[in-house]
């Protein structure tokens, strides 16, 4: 029996909604983009264009070669991809431990890892410093690390402990009788269908690095060691901003993040199965 199709009013204002919204989403970027193409220091202009008149690329330019940019998008990704490996490799295991095993202080160590979640990660950034600070790890990128994956990682945890209760467990018990290890049925069985849940750890692992200020403005002390916040806040002094630099600064700092997501993306569904037959 074939569906009744919906008037073509209706399909009409569904898109016309959707379009408000999608315009109401990119007009904030296209906004960035006209700042940053902009000749001079300019942040408002009567001119409602997307590219200006006179535009030129000279932010950019100054951006890449006439300041340290580059050298804080290093920073930036060896911190975003350590925090990121760290906190999946992490979330994986525990994740599982939790899931699979019963041991003492297993429902204690659940409910101190849904706790923290009740708190702002700010609330821990005293008690965390001074930890930092008696290892001597302060204005340290390992420093910094330890703050990120300590605030990151007891969500992750948890949502991988809720992720592998979905998969049976006769998976691996047909792994252990084909004579597989719990290890082996774990790396080989578990984690190639677990893949959409890391997918979803490893990007918030990466965007809890990639973006944060306020820990690594307290970390780090030298503006070599800079990450991209704070970078692009030097832009701003106390009586001006750099807004090319700043716009510009800003669309830069978004593709990583784009580049990522699409990267991973393509798991969230080919994950589902992998793993879960036999061949």
């Amino acid at each position: 029996m074939d569906k009744p199709t919906e008037p073509r009013s209706i399909s009409l204002l569904r898109h016309a909604v959707l379009l408000v919204f999608a315009a109401i989403s990119v007009y904030p970027v296209l906004t960035v983009v006209s700042i940053s193409l902009r000749p001079g220091n300019q942040l408002q202009s009567t001119d409602l264009s997307i590219i200006p008149e006179g535009w030129s690329f000279d932010s950019y330019r100054e951006l890449l070669f006439e300041q340290p940019f580059l050298l804080w998008l290093g920073n930036s990704i060896l911190v975003s991809a350590l925090v990121t490996l760290t906190g999946v490799a992490m979330a994986a295991i525990g994740g599982y431990a939790l899931s699979r095993f019963k041991f003492i202080g297993r429902q204690s160590t659940m409910l101190a890892l849904l706790t923290t979640q009740m708190f702002p990660a700010t609330m821990l950034l005293l008690p965390l410093y001074i930890l930092i600070a008696k290892l001597h790890l302060v204005n340290t990128f390992l420093g910094l690390m330890i703050f990120y994956v300590s605030t990151a990682l007891p969500f992750c945890v948890w949502q991988m402990k809720g992720f592998y209760d979905t998969i049976p467990t006769s998976l691996e018990e047909a792994a252990r009788i084909d004579g597989c290890s719990q290890l082996e049925a774990f790396t080989k069985v578990i984690l190639p269908i677990a893949v959409p849940g890391l997918v979803i750890t490893a990007l918030f692992s990466f965007m809890t690095a990639w973006s944060e200020y306020l820990v690594a403005a307290q970390v780090l002390q030298e503006s070599e060691l800079f990450t991209l916040p704070l970078g692009i806040k030097s832009f701003q002094a106390s009586m001006s901003t750099q807004w090319g630099l700043y716009a510009a600064a800003s669309i830069l700092v978004s593709l990583p993040v784009v580049v990522v997501f699409l990267a991973l993306s393509k798991f969230l569904v080919s994950g589902m199965t992998l793993g879960a037959v036999k061949e």
